[in-house]
């Protein structure tokens, strides 16, 4: 097929989709509580408190991500995305405190996060119906990239521009610009300075980005 025609057909497609179901389906999420600013159009996803989860503008989801705020009824919203946040496929936010997700981040497919633990101070009780566990928010800053199936644990800020690598398990705050992997997380470098080319021919155009951000390093 013509790479011209190929082109228009996907586009073509992405459009009516985007028309025909997420447009409809975003609304019947935000009269259910949900938040969506401008430009951002929902897949299919899975909301236990809609009122608990707000995105920005221009967010990309892909479909099957898990928003779960962990709990009764309370005032929200706990999960709040900001602008042009992209989330892969098949995520999970198990959520009691809360989580931010600064604009601009990647969040690949099949990433976790959990801001609590379940309770196991003793043995005489099942470890499931013990409610005693810790809880802490969770907070990613602005430009933050995590490759995909991380998990973030309770109590992580990820400030600036960090990234994270594929299959890291992530149990301790990092900071602006770093860039951490392995299980548990550890930092391996930092990212280079604007003048120095990036390692291993990493791509930086959005295209690259938004299309998978599956594996940083």
């Amino acid at each position: 097929m013509n790479p011209i025609v190929a082109k228009a057909i996907f586009r073509l497609r992405a459009n009516l989709r985007s028309s025909l179901v997420d447009f409809p389906r975003t609304l019947y999420w935000k009269a259910l509580g949900l938040r969506a600013a401008h430009g951002t159009r929902l897949p299919r996803i899975h909301v236990t408190w809609p009122h608990q989860v707000s995105f920005g503008s221009r967010c990309l989801l892909e479909h099957d991500s898990y928003f779960k705020f962990d709990g009764i009824w309370q005032p929200g919203p706990k999960l709040v995305f900001g602008d042009e946040v992209f989330i892969g496929t098949g995520c999970e936010f198990n959520i009691r405190q809360g989580i931010t997700v600064g604009s601009h981040s990647l969040i690949a497919s099949g990433c976790r996060f959990f801001d609590h633990d379940h309770g196991f101070s003793t043995r005489a009780f099942p470890i499931s119906k013990q409610t005693d566990g810790a809880e802490a928010r969770i907070i990613i800053e602005e430009d933050v990239w995590i490759g995909a199936n991380v998990v973030v644990l309770k109590g992580v800020t990820i400030h600036r521009g960090a990234i994270i690598a594929a299959g890291s398990v992530v149990t301790k705050s990092i900071g602006s610009f770093e860039i951490w992997g392995g299980v548990p997380a550890r930092k391996l470098r930092d990212r280079p300075e604007e003048s120095s080319p990036l390692p291993g021919g990493l791509e930086t155009s959005q295209h690259f980005v938004h299309a998978r951000a599956e594996g940083p390093v």
